[in-house]
C-alpha cells in the first residue's frame, strides 16, 4: 500500500461512496465503530487484515473504487 499517510482519507472515501454511516461501515469490515472513528481521525490503523477487506470493498465498488484502489493499492486498470 503507497500512500499509509493518507488512509483517513481512504475511509472517509470510501465510506462516503458505499453510503455508509461509521456504525454501518464499521459492521461490513467486522470492526466497531470506535474503530473506523479512530481510523478516519488519524488516531490508528487498520491491520492488515481490515485492509485487505477494505481492498475488497473497493474491488466490489467496480468503476466507483478503481481510483482508490489504484491509489492506495497500486491496482493497475
Amino acid at each position: 500500500m503507497n500512500a499509509q499517510a493518507d488512509i483517513p482519507r481512504l475511509i472517509r472515501e470510501l465510506r462516503e461512496r458505499t453510503g455508509l454511516t461509521q456504525e454501518k461501515f464499521a459492521a461490513k469490515l467486522g470492526v466497531t465503530f470506535p474503530t473506523i472513528n479512530r481510523w478516519e481521525n488519524s488516531r490508528a490503523k487498520p491491520s492488515p487484515l481490515a485492509l485487505k477487506r477494505i481492498e475488497d470493498l473497493l474491488r466490489d465498488l467496480g468503476k466507483t473504487g478503481r481510483d482508490l484502489l489504484e491509489e492506495f493499492f497500486g491496482e493497475e486498470k
